[in-house]
This record gives C-alpha cells, structure tokens and sequence, in this order.
C-alpha cells in the first residue's frame, strides 16, 4: 500500500489533514506579523568623539587614527569609514555580514570595552568616547509636533509628554524626540564693570563651576543615629545664581553676580539639529515598534493612545503624520494579498479551462491548502507577511500546482485506459512520487543561493527562500495525498473528467497530433534543430549586452529627496534660512502635500532603506510628499528647475526613495592616499570626465570645499610677561564670540550648562578682532589682544578629513539623470576607461564603489553558494536517474533559457539587477524539474515501446502537464508586473519559462535521442 493509497482508503486521516490545513492556516493568516521590508540588522555603530578647539587633521590624528586602530583589531569587522571635522570624530563601523542580530550584541560589547580602553589614551580635552549601536533602530512613525506661536520649550514638554506615554503602549520598542535644542543658562558678563571693579572673570568662572557641584560633607553620629551633613548654598532657581558673591575676600564693597552679569535660560545659539514641518519650527517624534510584532496592530493602538491623550494637546499645537509605516504596512500587505488573490483567481481560472471543471476544482482546492498550510509553517518559523515574503508566495503559485497537475493528469489517463480511480492514483504516485520529490527539491535548491547568501541583500530576501521551500515541500506532500483522496471523491468512472473524449487513446486531440508532427520533425532534423538554438542563444547573448543593468529599483511611495547643501563652513541657522525658502517654494506646487526638513543631519531612519547622513551645520534635506506617485516625476522635473534657477549657491541632489538596502551614490570613484592635494586634484581629474559625458548629475565630492580658519599670531615672549598663557587667549576669544562653558546648572533630572558671554553691546565681530580685551594677572586689568597678537592671519584648510579603511579616501559621487532612462551601470560603462587611464602617483589606488560595489558583493555571495547549489541538484538528478547522460541531457537545456530571458527583458525595457538574478536561478530550477519529469516518463515508455516511440509519445503525454505548469505560473506572474521590486522577477521567470516550455518538449527529447544513439524513422534522413 503506497501513501496515495492510504491517503484513499483512511478518509479519516485525509479529512483531518484537510481541516487542519484549512483552519490552521485561515487562523494563522491572521495571526501573522505584517511588516513593510522583512527584519533587517543594519550593521552598523556610530563611534563619536568630540575634541573641542581641535583642527581636523588634529582630530584625524589624535582620536580618529587610534579609534580606527582599536576596531580594526576586531576579527569582526568588514569597513570602517571615518569623517574628522573641526572639534569632532565621526567613525562608522560596519560587521561582516554573516552576523546576525543575536551575535551583534556580543559584538557591540566588546566594541564598547575596546573603546573604554582606549579612552585614557586620547589626547587631553578629548571629550568621552560614544558608541551609537542604535544608529540603524527604524522609526516606523514618524511625528512632527509644531505650534504657531509656541516656544520650543512647550513644544518639548508636549513631546515628554507624548514620549512617557507612547513608550507604554503594548509593541512599541523605542520612541524618541528629534530636533531638540540644548538649554543652557547664559551669563551675559560685562567686561566693562568687570574692569572697573578689578574682578577677574576666572574668578567668576571658577565660583560658578564649584557653587553648585555636589561635594560629599560627611556624616556626623548623633546618639544612635548617623546623620547626613548637606550644606546649603546651591542654586535653586537661576536668577538665584545672581546672588552669588563674586567680589575678593576683604574687599570693601561686597559684589554680587548681578551687579556685573544678566542672567537667564534659554537655548543654546547655534543648534546641532533642527527640524521644520510645512514651513514651521518642528520637533519630530519617532516610535519603534519591537521584533516579531504585527505593526498594522501596534500601529492601531498608538493611534488609540494618541486620541485617547488629545485633550491634553495644547490649542494650536498640531500633530502631524510625516511617516506611517502602519498604514503602508497595510496598503502593501492588502495589495500583495489582492495580487495573491487574482493569482490564485488565474491559476484556477486556467486550471478550469484546460483541465476541466472537476479537475480545475480539484487542484485549485489543493492549491488553496497548500497555501493555507504554508501560513501554519510561517506562524511557527516567525516569517512576517512582507513585501519579500508575499511576493515569494506569488511566485510559489504556478509551481504548487505542478505536482498536482503531474498526479491529476495520470488518474485521469489511467482512468481512461480502464483503471479505477484507486487503482489509477496508486500507479501514478508509484511512478512519480520520488521523481516529483527529486524534482521538488532541485526547484527549492535552485534559490538555496538566496537562503545561504551572507550578504546583506541576501539577508534582506532571505525569506523568499524559506517560503519557497516551505510552500513546495507541501505542494509535494498534497499531491500525492490529498490529490489521490479528492479525485476519489470528485471523479466517477463514467466521467473522468476529460474532455477530449477520445475513448481509450487519451492523444488524439488535435494539439497532440500537430505536436507529434512538429516533434517528429524536429527529432528528424534534429541537427538543424540544435543548431538554431546554438544561434539563438549567441544572439540571445549578444542582446543581453542591450539590457538595462539596474540594482534595485526605486519605492512607489509617494515622496522624494531633496539633499541640500550650502558651501562647507556655512553656519546652520544660513541653512535653515536658505532650506525654508525652497521649503516655501515647494510648498506651492500643486502635486506636494507636505514637506518636512531636517538641518544638520539626516532624519531618523524612518523606513529600512533610507540612510540618513552624518552631521554638517551646511547639510539639509526636504521629504516631499506627493499626492500620488504618478506625481513624483513631475514634481521631481520642477523641483530640481527650481534648485537650479533661486537656489545657485546650493548643491542639491533631488532623488526618488528605494526599495532595498541602496549606497549613497549611484556612482562612486574613490581615490585613497597620503596627500589631500593630491586627492581633491584626482578628485577635480574625474568629476570634470563625469561632467563632459553628459548623462550624470549630483556630481561632487565628499570632502567638500575647504574652509577658512582664521589664525592670530600668538606672541610667546609679551604673553609671557602679562601672566597669559594660550589658554588663556583660547578662553578669552571663545568668551567673546561663541560664549564659554564655565560649570552646570541642576534642574531636577536635567543637567544645564552655564555659558558665559559678553552681552550684545559689547560682543565683537571678525571685524573688530582687535578690539578683543584679555585680562592680565600681572596687571590686574584687560589688556588689549594686539599687546599679545601680533596679525590674523586667514588661512585654508580641509574641513572633512574622509577615510576608509584606515586610508585617506576621497570619493567621487554623481547619479545618472532621475527623469532620465540610462542607469548607472550604463553610463559607468561608458566613464569607467577614462577614470581609470588616469595617472596614480606610487601610493595611490582606485576603487569603485555605489551600485558597481552593491551588486558585485551581492552577486559574489549569491554565486559563490551557487557552485555547491547546482552540485547539489546535479548529483540529485543523476541519483533520480542512476545516470550520467540523462542529467547532462536535462542540464544542457538550462542555458537556453536565457533566449527568452533577453527577448522579455528587451521587450518590457525591464532592468537585469539581483531581483532578475534570483528570478534566473528559480528558472533553471523549474527547467531541470520539467525535464526530470520527462526523462521520468520516457524511461517509463522504454519498457513496452520501441525506443524513438517511447521518446516521441512520452513526450506526447507530459504536453498538457508541462504546459499547464507553464501557463500556471506565467499567468500566476502577471500581478508581479505591477510592482516595481518583483517587475524584472517576474519577466525573467514569465519569458524565460515560456521559452523553457519549448525546450523542454522539443530540445529535451532531441537531445535524448542523440545522447542514446536513437535514430530516426525508416526512410528519414537525420
């Protein structure tokens, strides 16, 4: 009694299969997580340090240099990129990407100790060192809270507001405050009454930073009782610091901070990062949500919340939404499951046509639980419904229903040759369940590449994989069960389902005849038959070299980029003036609803593929949203007239959101070594070759223009003399012009520096340097600044100090035309000769990166478990068949395959990137199995025909299942058109397929007859 049997005769257990498939799976559906993109881990940590008053190249040398040292002595590193700017220390660190999430936290602790090591080593006046491992958290709701009229203060307290009681809500991971400006309490000294009195400003400074420290007093016994001693004197209030005396011990007249200084709280001057929201200062709102969570739910539940809190909204104060990932989520899981929906609808549509209406019904039931069944095995691997996940159940589709097709075929044949319905299914599944399983697992193994893929796409769609295999080891488990139970109950021996009515040769209709003719010949002309495939394919080749090359393709959400930046050493608040009138312009397009700006760096990372840039006071970047995306490249074309007509002194690159993991240029030149000279001159050689090609925008360079310093000329011997020392003229012209940390001030939980400054009538400008007064101790006076400044000097210097790898690197960026139809790999065919015929000097080196880079690390992981993959299959193949030259026959057909995939890929001017690889890996697996099948079937017909007879009607009988495969599941595509991440997936399976179809029924059986020596009819000519 083999399984199709059992499954027949046991009704019980079939039955029960079938409700659990049904219920389960109908109750797992909804109990699955719904994310936009799977669960991704960036690998990525942010080392910040900051070295205030420091140069960038004292920066690079004195805390970058050792910060890179130290974590490239971990074995787990991949890159490490560092920017030193003025003051500050940007290293980004980047892990190999076979970690995982669950290594990650081990790692960044041990990138934390290294670095708590290495703290004692920096220089002095090196601030703590930071390791930032939540750079790559994703923020799924973004919020911007704005109110006309408001300061930021009340805007900040609706937002801790919000804060403490969004953290709460059940899913929830994180929520943070974006766009918060430093308080700090400023002391505004008069340096004239300072004088007139003789005080000196350090002995302010030194009263202020130790009268409000916390000091221990020690504890006193009292009885049996061990008491505190907590002295007063703190400030409890601010205006109470003005009560602090200031005046020299016995002195006559007592003098009080007040009597010399204004003192208030605010904001600090110059903001590290700002946000705006439709034209109005902004504070953003980010909320994470936790892993494995459905976030459409949680998304509802925030939403409750915020109702549930909007009585404590200030009047005219607004909320709004700048990202909703929730309501994506669900916008994309309802239109993947509508295309699910219609795929299903097609394939038993066609299924119903060609097979008949039991028959139809039949397999589309099976269809319908093999579905069903995949959601139970999903549920209890933790795979979310996502766009990678949802899309591989769409491409599952044509293939779930090949082995039913194979075992439905074969009851209905053997029904018509006078088999009971038993009797037909157990002979079928006899013959056909170890090939179908063979054939079965070379379709799962022809997309292992993507499951054991370490690369960071392959992380991204590593799903794709799982859901494959999960959904075809059932398809192979139904068909020879449930298939053989339902055809028991669903076929009659009287009516078995045909419609061809051909009495006991199930052959003779007229599609089986003109086949057998067209085989007959082709085996007769079997030479020329070959050798028009042979120039099929070298044309086939050589059109390949016409098709767009593309990596991933750009997101159809609704809103685009706009990344603004003013010349380098531009003050933010110039930004944020010159951002709001673009923003204004923007604003008055009919297409864009909204636009939210963030100046000084990058938004939180709202979605998985946007990469938010790293800090520049001269960065800004405008997220506009459009009405529809039919929109965007309207609106784009009159953004970027726009920048380029009011905005000349700006460099703005306007760019479209992507799907998938993207680099941050298209196209990427990076010249490393020793010499900044020698790098920008490289720099300036490529960018003028990408200019004169034409095609290319957003052309520029990561270093940036650079930047004045202004130097005065310190006098050692005069300084010497009046008591100064260089600290000293540090301190005073920091005092002067951006104002000094002198000590903090304790408010409860927050922790406010205090800033001492000259007040607005006597604050100096770089006109007026020499006007500038230090205080001597020798003289107990202010002196002038020219008693110990010789000159300003105005000098040059390299702003942004870029490395990688622990090499200097300076890279060139530019994108090919966003309106326009060459890609990158395009026109980087086209400049890649003339950068690299460029003179290096000894030292320096060329390496590409963007696209170029993204794809060749995406491919080399792909193809580097492809080897072992194809192996694999092979050696299942000659196992199945106890053969070498039956597999070779199988195999030789898969090249081919690529006539079908140019000829779809040019007609649809669809792109070939990593979505069209895997598409063209799934396809060589669905080639071998169909041909598995058919070799199956001739091996069968071998033991009672003449060998060409076996050969030309086992090919005849596997017509109709090949085909319904075929048609089943390039109809079951035809909703991936639609989507821009399956689109060029989807044409590479749904052409490559239907040429495959030919090959299989026509090349296979060619190539069979050659390899066994099978000769043509009597009186034929070969």
């Amino acid at each position: 009694m083999n399984i199709a049997e059992y499954s027949v005769r046991h009704k019980v257990v079939s039955w029960l299969l079938t409700v659990v498939l049904l219920v389960g799976g109908a109750v797992s559906f909804t109990r699955l997580g719904q994310l936009e993109d799977p669960e991704f881990t960036l690998k990525i940590a942010m080392v910040i340090t900051q070295y205030p008053g420091a140069s960038p190249r004292q920066v690079e040398e004195e805390v970058t240099l050792p910060v890179e040292a130290a974590i490239q002595s971990l074995p787990y590193v991949k890159t490490v990129t560092s920017i030193s700017g003025s003051g500050l220390s940007q290293v980004q660190v980047e892990m190999k990407p076979e970690y995982r999430a669950s290594q990650l936290k081990q790692i960044w602790d041990e990138l934390r100790h290294k670095m708590t090591d290495l703290q004692g080593q920096l220089p002095p006046g090196a601030g703590s060192i930071q390791v930032l491992d939540d750079f790559g958290d994703v923020y799924g709701i973004l919020l911007a809270i704005t109110g006309d009229g408001y300061s930021y203060e009340d805007m900040q307290d609706y937002a801790d507001l919000l804060r403490r009681e969004l953290v709460l809500v059940k899913g929830v991971g994180k929520v943070v405050v974006g766009g918060q400006r430093q308080e700090q309490v400023l002391v505004e000294i008069s340096r004239t009454r300072l004088a007139s009195l003789g005080i000196s400003p350090d002995r302010i400074f030194a009263l202020l930073q130790t009268q409000n420290t916390v000091n221990p007093a020690g504890k006193v016994r009292v009885g049996d009782e061990y008491i505190r001693i907590y002295p007063t004197g703190e400030f409890p209030t601010v205006q109470a610091m003005g009560s602090l005396l200031i005046s020299d011990p016995g002195a006559d007249e007592l003098v009080y901070l007040r009597d010399v200084a204004t003192i208030e709280r605010g904001y600090a001057e110059v903001p590290s990062h700002l946000y705006r929201f439709n034209g109005g200062a902004a504070l953003t709102l980010g909320i994470s949500f936790s892993s494995g969570v459905n976030v459409v739910d949680v998304g509802a539940l925030v939403d409750q919340r915020l109702k549930e809190l909007e009585y404590q909204r200030p009047v005219g104060m607004a909320l709004a939404t700048v990202y909703n990932q929730p309501n994506e989520v669900d916008n994309s899981v309802s239109a993947f499951m509508l295309n699910l929906g219609e795929a299903v609808a097609i394939v038993i549509a066609v299924l119903l046509v060609f097979m008949g209406l039991r028959s139809g019904l039949l397999m589309g039931g099976v269809l319908l639980l093999t579905i069903l069944g995949t959601f139970i095995l999903m549920k209890i691997m933790a795979i979310d419904l996502q766009r990678i996940s949802l899309g591989a159940l769409i491409i599952a589709l044509g293939m779930l229903v090949d082995n039913a097709i194979v075992v439905t075929e074969g009851i209905l044949v053997g029904m018509k040759r006078g088999l009971s319905k038993l009797e037909a299914a157990s002979e079928i599944v006899r013959q056909t369940v170890w090939p179908l399983l063979g054939a079965t697992v070379i379709a799962i193994m022809a997309f292992a590449p993507i499951g054991l893929s370490e690369d960071a796409t392959g992380e991204y769609t590593n799903s794709l994989f799982w859901v494959l295999l999960i959904s075809l080891m059932l398809s192979w488990v139904t068909a020879i069960t449930l298939v053989p139970f339902f055809a028991e109950l669903f076929f009659s021996d009287k009516d078995v389902g045909g419609s061809d009515g051909e009495g006991d040769d199930p052959y003779k209709g007229r599609i089986f005849v003109l086949y057998r003719r067209m085989l007959d010949r082709a085996i007769h002309h079997r030479v020329l038959t070959l050798s028009g495939m042979a120039v099929l394919m070298v044309a086939a080749l050589v059109g390949f070299g016409f098709v767009k090359q593309a990596f991933f393709p750009p997101s159809n959400t609704p809103m685009y980029l706009v990344d603004y930046w003013l010349p380098q050493g531009s003050d933010i608040r110039a930004t944020r003036e010159s951002v709001a009138r673009l923003e204004a312009s923007l604003l008055d397009m009919d297409s864009v609803t909204q636009v939210t700006t963030t100046i000084g760096r990058g938004a939180e990372r709202f979605m998985l593929p946007y990469a938010p840039e790293k800090s520049y006071p001269s960065y800004g970047q405008l997220i506009v949203q459009v009405r529809d995306r039919e929109q965007i490249d309207a609106a784009l074309a009159d953004t970027r007239t726009l920048i380029r007509e009011q905005h000349l002194q700006a460099f703005a690159k306007v760019k479209r959101l992507m799907i998938g993991p993207s680099p941050a240029a298209s196209i990427e030149a990076r010249f490393s070594g020793p010499d900044p000279a020698t790098l920008r001159e490289l720099g300036l050689q490529a960018e003028a070759i990408m200019v004169a090609d034409g095609a290319l925008e957003s052309i520029r360079h990561d270093w940036r223009q650079q930047e004045k310093v202004i130097r005065p000329q310190f006098q050692e011997a005069q300084a010497r003399r009046a008591g100064i020392s260089r600290e000293d003229l540090d301190n005073t012209l920091a005092l002067n012009f951006s104002g000094r940390t002198v000590g903090l001030y304790r408010d409860g939980s927050k922790l406010l520096p205090i800033v001492a400054r000259p007040p607005d009538d006597e604050r100096l400008s770089a006109n007026n340097l020499n006007d500038v007064q230090v205080w001597s101790p020798v003289y107990a006076t202010y002196i002038p600044i020219s008693q110990v400044v010789s000159d300003f000097s105005t000098e040059w210097e390299n702003a942004l100090i870029m490395r990688r790898d622990r090499k200097r690197t300076l890279t060139v960026q530019a994108e090919p035309d966003v309106l326009g139809d060459e890609t990158a790999d395009h026109v980087l065919r086209r400049i890649r000769p003339q950068i690299e015929a460029l003179e290096l000097p000894p030292g320096y080196a060329l390496t590409w990166g963007g696209e170029y880079e993204a794809s060749r690390d995406a491919q080399a992981a792909v193809f580097g478990s492809l080897p072992l993959g194809y192996l694999f299959m092979f050696i299942i193949t000659m196992l199945l068949f106890n053969s070498l030259r039956l597999p070779l026959v199988i195999w030789a057909t898969v090249p081919l395959a690529v006539i079908g995939v140019t000829l779809g890929l040019l007609l649809l001017n669809a792109p070939f990137g990593f979505m069209a690889l895997l598409g063209f890996l799934s396809l060589s697996g669905m080639l071998v199995k169909n041909g598995i099948v058919l070799v199956e079937q001739i091996k069968l017909e071998m033991t009672e025909r003449e060998p060409l007879d076996a050969v030309v009607h086992a090919s005849v009988s596997r017509v109709r299942p090949v085909c319904m495969a075929a048609i089943t599941t390039v109809l079951g595509m035809v909703p991936l058109l639609f989507d821009a991440f399956f689109e060029s997936m989807a044409v590479v399976i749904m052409f490559g397929l239907g040429f495959a179809t030919i090959l299989t029924l026509v090349v296979v059986p060619v190539l069979y007859t050659l390899a066994y020596g099978i000769k043509a009819r009597e009186g034929e000519a070969v």
